[in-house]
């Protein structure tokens, strides 16, 4: 899926810079044109990953009321921080959601 995401992606001039998915959420470093609206890339990535996964597994449709994503997101800039740094942080979620879902699954 990360393939399909990328490549749209990259049609709209967006490049997934790095990327993890945790439990309950996805962290990811991306790098959207000034020209884009944070909004609007984020209404598109959405999108676009819903109806992918909804196509590779289409029971999951009925489960949330066609709402697979939550309305709201986070984002912030890459300011005084580097991008190597983000990238390490992501890294790090994505080692500790791991984690997280292994210890949890003993119960």
């Amino acid at each position: 899926m990360y393939g399909r995401l990328s490549n749209a992606s990259k049609y709209k001039g967006i490049e997934i810079v790095s990327g993890a998915v945790c439990i309950d959420h996805v962290h990811l470093c991306v790098s959207v044109p000034p020209k884009m609206s944070i909004s609007r890339f984020m209404g598109y990535l959405k999108g676009k990953s819903t109806l992918m996964i909804y196509d590779r597994h289409p029971e999951l449709q009925n489960k949330w009321n066609k709402a697979f994503w939550a309305r709201g997101y986070y984002i912030a800039t890459i300011g005084n921080l580097t991008e190597e740094a983000i990238k390490k942080y992501i890294a790090e979620q994505s080692e500790e959601s791991r984690k997280e879902d292994s210890e949890g699954s003993a119960f």
